[in-house]
């Protein structure tokens, strides 16, 4: 089949993650004339658009999705979203994703063996656990205007609930011990509390996840101005004048390029993906690609003690056939205990059990600690000007080493997990088990927000690249600070500070006359 793409647009967004989405639904709301372009090298995956794949249903389809959203060489894998959650393989590939084939530890280094990408409409978005925590203390970007309400936006954007599962089997005796043993001493914002999720409750009582098409909502959806391309590589962002002036695109289905003039270009690939296009562009600043920060990762899992389990059963939600897990609990970030913990109720051991050995749902619990990185600028990207990655950009080249900071705070989460799980029951493994780096999936840093341009940022509070205008930069990767917690409401809340001001800008300056061509972000396939 053929299709168009608009030779001139307003905005154009590479990436249609939960941050190129949020680009594009401020927008719709906020400068509704405008005519916005998206860009996604992966295939679209479901209808709508965006869609999380836990809400696919068949598990061969849900399989299938999983393996087109793998990149330039997919493969066939489990399509359990939970495999491998305490798997110690340094190259496990996560369902949805994959892995970079080289370039991912560099002689004498620790590197980022389990660094993964995902490649679909969506992004990893259609993959993610919707984790939704707030940032405290120093994980904070402080000098971000209005970042409290900031946050609630992005809270509203994906549909975040802090309840869904309060009537999960003991998700209230699992807080209780974690409270009691973990409180004392912390502000009450940052006591153990139910995990704030991007999930919804629906009225037949099952749990949908937010990918997004949750954040697209129906505004984008019916926007005739918004078009979203699928299957179509960016390869560079035009700059002319000194300013983003547009991007060239190639179609991946019949590999024709295509020159697309817009007035603002956001770049909303991923913390890998964004500074190689920026890279391949010619944008180059001095802390492209630098302070690369990824979260140290500590896994264990414990049978709950004196629980009634046929209890569990009866007044539990019932919701083993949808998701993995029954409840999921947050235990904060502090400044003075600095880790995220994740505690998710299982509903199969991570770990082997014995045969016979049927545990009821939400009686064994996974924890997960996450460490805030000693950022380095010398942890850092290089692209390779002389090696093409599989979709033909310059190739990527991870350095990246954990410092005697990182390994004392590794050190101090695995007795701090242990306290945690002590308080919960019966470990069901020895000792925990340290993930490879790269295994959180939570990159960040590589293009950096400062508050002034100063070499050690790239873009600033408003995400448009220093020295650049017209050119923004959104995801995981513009987070400046070493932030433990999962950290996809963090980069939303960025992005929607970034959308608003390109919004202020073409409402002040009036949008382009031409609509964008191509079919609406619901009918494109």
């Amino acid at each position: 089949m053929t299709r168009e793409f608009p030779t001139r647009v307003d905005v154009v967004i590479v990436g249609s993650g939960p941050c190129g989405a949020a680009y594009a639904r401020i927008l719709s709301e906020q400068a509704p004339d405008a005519t916005i372009a998206l860009f996604e090298v992966g295939p679209l995956l479901a209808d709508p658009p965006g869609l999380h794949v836990k809400n696919i249903a068949d598990p061969a389809v849900r399989a299938a999705a999983q393996r087109a959203s793998q990149g330039p060489a997919p493969r066939d894998q489990d399509s359990d979203t939970m495999s491998g959650y305490a798997d110690p393989d340094d190259r496990l590939v996560r369902p949805g994703t994959f892995l970079l084939p080289d370039g991912y530890r560099q002689p004498g280094e620790d590197g980022l063996p389990g660094a993964a990408m995902s490649s679909n409409v969506g992004g990893m978005g259609a993959h993610w656990t919707g984790a939704c925590p707030r940032p405290g203390g120093a994980e904070r970007p402080d000098f971000v205007p209005g970042l409290e309400e900031l946050l609630s936006e992005g809270e509203r954007l994906l549909g975040v609930d802090a309840h869904a599962f309060d009537d999960a089997p003991f998700a209230d005796d699992v807080r209780k011990r974690l409270g009691a043993a973990l409180d004392p001493g912390r502000a009450d914002d940052r006591q153990v509390a139910p995990m704030p999720l991007a999930v919804a409750r629906q009225a037949d009582g099952r749990i949908t996840w937010s990918g997004s098409d949750v954040v697209f909502g129906e505004t984008t959806r019916s926007n005739s101005h918004f078009t979203l391309v699928p299957e179509a590589l960016v390869t560079s962002v035009v700059i002319a004048g000194g300013r983003a002036a547009g991007v060239r695109v190639r179609d991946q289905r019949d590999g024709v390029e295509h020159e697309v003039a817009a007035r603002h270009v956001v770049v909303a690939a991923d913390s890998l993906r964004t500074p190689q296009l920026l890279w391949a562009s010619g944008v180059r600043p001095a802390a492209l690609g630098r302070y690369l920060n990824d979260q140290p990762q500590i896994v264990f899992a414990v049978r709950l003690r004196d629980v009634d389990a046929r209890a569990g059963v009866e007044t539990g939600t019932g919701q083993t056939g949808i998701v993995a897990q029954s409840g999921v609990s947050w235990v904060p970030y502090t400044d003075d205990a600095p880790f995220h913990g994740q505690v998710m109720q299982l509903d199969a051991s991570p770990v082997p059990l014995a045969a016979d050995d049927v545990p009821a749902p939400g009686t064994i619990v996974g924890l997960g600690w996450f460490c805030a990185k000693d950022i380095q600028a010398t942890d850092h990207l290089e692209f390779d000007d002389h090696a093409l990655d599989g979709y033909g950009l310059p190739a990527i080249r991870i350095h990246y080493r954990l410092t005697e900071r990182d390994h004392a705070s590794i050190a101090a989460a695995h007795d701090a997990i242990r306290a945690a799980a002590d308080a919960l029951g019966e470990p069901l493994d020895r000792d925990p088990l340290d993930l490879a780096p790269g295994a959180s999936l939570h990159y960040q840093g590589t293009v950096r927000m400062g508050s002034v341009d100063d070499g050690t940022s790239v873009c600033d509070p408003s995400s448009q690249v220093w020295g650049v205008p017209g050119l923004f930069v959104a995801g995981n990767g513009v987070i400046p600070t070493a932030i433990a917690c999962n950290p996809t409401l963090t980069s939303v809340a960025l992005a929607v500070a970034g959308a608003r001001a390109i919004a202020a800008d073409l409402t002040s300056t009036g949008t382009a006359s031409s609509t964008a061509a191509g079919t609406s972000i619901s009918r494109e396939n």
